[in-house]
């Protein structure tokens, strides 16, 4: 196997699905944001979960906003719900691993808060129950999806927002929700904080 045309192959993909990303993501990428910072700036906070690569995009998000992204400025609250060990084995064990997310929604949030699920698929069953434990706390919700939004996309209320990558390699998704996770933590600190 030519290694090098392989590799020119796939930096290829990742440079066509972030192009295609660029047209089709700016606008909800800036209603999610607008949406965060505002639940921001009336004292809500941002709950985020996702599961394997998904996870550590929930991880990257919270972190970014709780310490910083590149501007010295107080922490913001966000916390990801994919942290805390005991919490995640004690609700697999005790319930189902889907419930893992949904438990820790209905426990942490309240109403006006946001939660930001990943999921390449839009299928994974613990980031469904999430979404449904979100509205029952009557959080709105930023889905960043990929392929055709799975059944995810049939779960979100009109409230809700999709950021959904045009691609259908789960790769390429994960490479772009880390570029959109870098353009939501951008602009929202320049909501809260100016330019």
């Amino acid at each position: 196997m030519n290694f090098q045309a392989h590799l020119h192959h796939l930096f290829s993909a990742g440079i066509r699905t972030l192009h295609d990303s660029q047209i089709a993501l700016c606008e909800p990428i800036e209603q999610a944001a607008r949406r965060m910072a505002a639940c921001l700036l009336a004292d809500g906070k941002i709950l985020c979960c996702g599961n394997g690569g998904s996870a550590v995009e929930a991880q990257h998000f919270s972190s970014e906003m709780l310490n910083r992204f590149e501007r010295e400025r107080p922490g913001l609250p966000a916390i990801a719900l994919t942290t805390d060990t005991a919490a995640l084995t004690s609700i697999a064990n005790d319930y189902h691993y889907d419930e893992v997310f949904a438990k820790q929604a209905r426990a942490l949030g309240h109403s006006g808060d946001v939660l930001l699920v990943y999921t390449t698929s839009g299928n994974s069953p613990s980031i469904l129950k999430a979404v449904e434990a979100a509205h029952e706390r009557d959080m709105s919700v930023v889905a960043l999806t990929g392929k055709d939004g799975g059944a995810l996309a049939a779960l979100l209320s009109d409230a809700d927002l999709e950021i959904r990558v045009p691609s259908d390699s789960t790769a390429r998704v994960q490479e772009v929700h880390l570029v959109v996770t870098h353009c939501l933590c951008d602009l929202i600190d320049r909501q809260l904080f100016g330019d």
